[in-house]
Formats: C-alpha cells, structure tokens, sequence
C-alpha cells in the first residue's frame, strides 16, 4: 500500500482562554486521503510554549466573529 503522508508545513489555529491563536509554518504530516494532520510531540509542546509564554507575536490581525445560531 503506498504512503499517503505528506511532510508539509501548516497553519495552526487554535482557542485558548478565549483568544484565538494563529501559529504559521508549523511542520505536519498530513494524510492525502483525508486532510487529517499529525504533529510531532516536540511540535505540540513549542505551541503550547508559544501561546503560554512571553514572546510576543510577529503581528496581530483583527478576526470578525459570527454566531450562527
């Protein structure tokens, strides 16, 4: 069977403490068949590094919010 993963780099975002958090370039293997992505342990401890601690943002974007219901 042949592999279906691709090593790639992705857009992470994610809410936290009510903020939302956008974390670019981050590496993932991601399945072709299903867009499912995979991150490394060392990956998933450098964003919850980078959103709990001090380094500032490299910018800030304004997001609108909708609700649907």
């Amino acid at each position: 069977m042949p592999e279906t993963m691709i090593d790639t780099k992705v857009t992470y975002t994610i809410e936290h403490q009510g903020r939302l958090y956008v974390i670019e370039q981050v590496p993932a293997r991601i399945c072709e068949e299903t867009g499912e992505e995979f991150f490394a342990p060392d990956t998933v401890e450098r964003i919850q590094a980078l959103i709990r601690g001090n380094t500032p943002p490299v910018r800030v974007v304004e997001t609108p919010v909708y609700r649907y219901a």
